[in-house]
């Protein structure tokens, strides 16, 4: 079918012929000038560039030849930037850039060639200055200076897109030098001998600190397209990162790293970034994350960032994966109006042996070998706002489906429903070896512990032992929300689970590894049933520290009273729960007459009024056997004078806490000891005041006597 044509009139066509003629007479017109014009117009730029460099900066630059190459080129050659007071930090001794003009009459520079040699720069730290700070304050003036509110997707886009407007279409750099000094403490050089940019093919070779390992980022940019695929690798071995070996002793290296943008545009109102990464054989050594190599053979991730007005978001559209085991993550962080912090986690019913199989080599080291069936899925949400703390949202849920452990891996979890032999370590040092069993003199069965301690010490650690499957989720909940608003670790939710698994089947290297295999054998002791609640609390009271080499409440019993655990009063049970957080100071607690100081009897009266009121006490008003504890006579030879003001009780116990005993657990702890394990106690609540201000009723008569005679020698003296 042919089209019908369309004719336009002529003088249609004559007045489109004159505009164009004359559009096309100003374009020449205005090149002609502007080309007579453009070196003083340069000469102008580059005065202006050096001038602002020194008035905001405080930068000295200096360009010993300038002028134009071509049509669009600007070739400089002996250039330095020196910040005042400071190491050079930049030398070029010859550059070519050439510039896209169509772009720049929208006002946008887009490179399109860039040709160097023979460049360095060099960053120096000493103590707190370097010769890059001068960055750092100029960012500072500008965040001060600007109060309107800045639409984040909007500077993401602005962001990206200059970064891809400066990657040029053709490049070729020749030995570039890049170079860190940092308190000549730590070095790194990375020596650029080659890279190119060829038809958006990119290729370069990297030589590392004056040795033989060269580096190679390779791959494939599309800058237009806002689209790129790199990789870096080394020649013939790993990549090695030396300056984090150096300064953070952290060792790391890999085969192989890509990385990889495959979109960058606005989405319903936010800008979204999409694209992947992907690392083989990742080792990483640091002795806080594990005392051990870890290794990941191969690990990759499907990302999608969002970026709105108000918050930068990880998109539970992206996935995570470890060999065959995969996970959506959902990460978001609202700016305004308050800052909130949001984590979802969704793990997809899965094989049981892919995930314990994609576990990094090294991570959990008594689990190497485990045999499981069945399968597994696991969900967490978190979500706080830091203007409602108190309403944080959390929940963990690992959920099995026809799970069973065939076969231990290279710890038997069930090693202590037998007799077994624990090894207490103090200062990294093993004391010595404890049976427990029938064997031990001092080992005591559960029904042979006196009711008085065992109930003080799971009202003070963890009230609701019985009834949980390792953890107690409210507690933790509140944990965050204490210390959030406190702004340190205040508050704890370890359960005795935890404690009993940290103890008997971890090593007791403090790192981060150390608790998350500490969480994971809790979940599958408890979940599992592979030991029961009640030998998990008697093996529990058998192995706990409670003095100076004092182990376990046989001991205990004997050293503090000289009586069996089955003989222990109401106040000798509540005395030995409140020693366990800290049992080296248990002796500071004693008058030298081997009665409590009487600081101890707000805590006394606390934990007793909760046994109270659960039934498992009588109630009393004189302190739950507070005035009846007494110090065996032997060991008062041991006592610190009655003026030693030793703080060993000094947390508060928070209106949180008077609510609920589970805010009992895990108070004092710091933030080191938090991460990575910390000691192998617990920390019951403290009760101020912290220096001994209360007194017992015996020193308050004494002292009124005392008070009595005085003014009767006065009297008498008078008279």
């Amino acid at each position: 079918m042919q089209l019908p044509q369309i004719k336009i009139p002529k003088k249609y066509l004559k007045i489109g012929a004159w505009v164009l003629g004359i559009f096309a007479l100003l374009l020449v017109a205005g090149g002609a000038v502007a080309y007579s014009k453009r070196e003083s117009l340069l000469n102008k730029m580059v005065a202006k560039a050096i001038g602002k460099a020194e008035k905001d900066y405080n930068l000295s630059v200096k360009i010993g030849e300038y002028g134009f190459s071509g049509l669009s080129k600007v070739h400089m050659s002996n250039i330095s930037v020196v910040p005042k007071d400071r190491d050079t930090l930049t030398t070029i001794k010859d550059i070519t850039i050439g510039v896209k003009l169509f772009p720049l009459l929208f006002g946008d520079v887009k490179l399109s060639e860039v040709n160097l040699n023979d460049g360095k720069l060099n960053v120096v730290m000493r103590d707190t200055l370097t010769n890059i700070d001068f960055i750092l304050k100029r960012k500072k003036k500008d965040s001060t200076a600007t109060k309107n509110k800045v639409d984040l997707s909007e500077l993401a886009s602005n962001l990206l897109n200059q970064v891809f407007y400066k990657i040029p279409d053709d490049m070729e750099i020749k030995n570039f030098m890049m170079q860190l000094n940092d308190n000549d403490t730590a070095h790194v050089k990375f020596l650029t001998t080659t890279a190119t940019i060829d038809g958006g093919e990119l290729k370069s070779t990297i030589k590392v600190n004056d040795t033989a390992a060269v580096w190679h980022i390779n791959g494939n940019l599309d800058p237009s397209d806002k689209q790129l695929d790199i990789m870096l690798f080394a020649d013939g071995e790993k990549v090695e990162l030396p300056y984090l070996e150096n300064k953070l002793h952290t060792k790391i290296n890999f085969d192989t790293v890509k990385t990889q943008m495959k979109d960058a545009s606005f989405s319903g109102g936010d800008y979204k970034i999409s694209g992947s990464w992907a690392i083989k054989n990742l080792l990483i050594n640091q002795p806080r994350i594990s005392a051990e190599d870890i290794i990941v053979p191969d690990a990759r991730i499907e990302a999608d960032m969002l970026i709105g007005e108000n918050f930068v978001c990880l998109d539970s559209t992206s996935t995570v994966y470890l060999r065959d085991a995969y996970v959506h993550p959902y990460l978001k962080y609202t700016l305004s109006p308050n800052k909130i912090y949001e984590m979802k986690l969704t793990a997809q019913e899965q094989d049981a042996q892919a995930i314990f199989d994609s576990f990094p080599l090294g991570l959990f080291e008594s689990l190497d070998g485990i045999k499981v069936q069945g399968k597994l899925k696991y969900n967490l949400d978190f979500y706080l706002d830091t203007a409602m703390p108190d309403s944080v949202r959390f929940s963990s849920t690992l959920s099995p489906s026809n799970f069973k452990v065939l076969h231990f891996g290279k710890t038997d979890l069930q090693k202590i429903n037998a007799d077994f032999i624990y090894t207490p370590y103090e200062y990294g040092k093993p004391m010595r070896n404890i049976t427990i069993g029938p064997s031990n003199p001092n080992f005591t069965r559960l029904d042979d512990i006196s009711p008085n301690f065992k109930n003080a010490l799971l009202t003070a650690e963890d009230p609701s032992f019985y009834r949980h499957k390792g953890f107690v989720e409210e507690s933790i909940r509140k944990s965050i929300a204490v210390n959030f608003k406190e702004k340190k670790f205040k508050r704890g939710g370890s359960t005795i689970s935890m404690q009993l698994v940290k103890n008997v089947f971890l090593s007791r290297k403090k790192t981060l590894v150390r608790k998350a295999e500490e969480i994971l054998i809790v979940w599958l002791i408890e979940n599992n049933h592979l030991v029961s609640k009640s030998r998990m609390l008697e093996v529990y009271f058998n192995i706990i520290e409670m003095g100076n080499n004092v182990y376990g409440i046989g001991e205990a019993s004997r050293h503090y009273f000289g009586k069996s655990p089955s003989e222990l009063t109401l106040g000798e049970g509540i005395f030995l729960a409140n020693i366990v957080p800290k049992p080296k100071v248990a002796l500071y607690k004693f008058m030298s007459n081997g009665t409590l100081k009487g600081y101890l009897l707000p805590y006394f009266k606390y934990i007793g009024n909760i046994m109270a009121r659960r039934g498992l006490a009588p109630a009393d008003t004189t302190g739950y056997g507070f005035y009846d504890v007494r110090l065996r006579e032997g060991l008062r030879q041991y006592l610190a004078p009655d003026s030693t003001t030793l703080d060993t009780n000094s947390v508060e116990i928070g209106e949180d806490d008077m609510m609920t005993p589970e805010g009992m657990q895990d108070k004092s702890k710091s933030l080191f000891d938090r991460l990575f394990g910390g000691s192998s106690k617990k920390d019951t609540v403290k009760v101020k005041p912290a220096v001994d201000t209360v007194k017992t009723r015996k020193q308050l008569r004494q002292e009124r006597r005392e008070e009595r005679r005085r003014k009767k020698e006065q009297e008498k003296n008078g008279n």
